[in-house]
């Protein structure tokens, strides 16, 4: 899980959103609006309702680009459920939270790192095993 997560208000025009997101390197902004989830808004969105359509984001409530709807898990849900619902729901980015509280965000980076450190310590604990001329003592 990364944290924090980049937060931005609902109202915040798109321009704005797109240079936090720059300065910050994050693929995406969740938006609050009365300290409530209302959505989040990726690097996706931008080019779909701003740059395809030559939209003046200076002047496009970044909500109205969002999506609404919000993945999100608790804290202490397990890896695999987590990456299934992922997977299933074609998402790269899942809201870790508590009620309104957001705790972090698990992303497709993420899974991908910490999935690749785990098969690599698969891999070498396997060939520490075969290098063992005497495994059984």
């Amino acid at each position: 899980m990364e944290s924090p997560v980049l937060t931005v208000e609902a109202g915040t025009d798109a321009r704005t959103c797109a240079r936090t997101m720059a300065e910050r390197r994050k693929g995406y902004a969740v938006l609050l609006k009365d300290g409530h989830i209302a959505g989040i808004v990726t690097e996706w969105d931008f080019v779909e309702k701003i740059v395809a359509v030559d939209a003046d984001a200076a002047h496009v409530p970044v909500e109205s680009i969002a999506t609404a709807t919000v993945q999100s898990c608790a804290p202490d849900t397990p890896t695999d459920e987590v990456v299934g619902r992922m997977a299933k729901e074609g998402i790269r980015r899942m809201i870790v939270r508590t009620g309104d509280q957001v705790l972090g965000i698990i992303t497709a980076r993420t899974v991908l790192a910490n999935f690749r450190q785990y098969v690599d310590q698969l891999s070498s604990e396997i060939a520490a095993y075969h290098s063992d001329p005497n495994p059984l003592g």
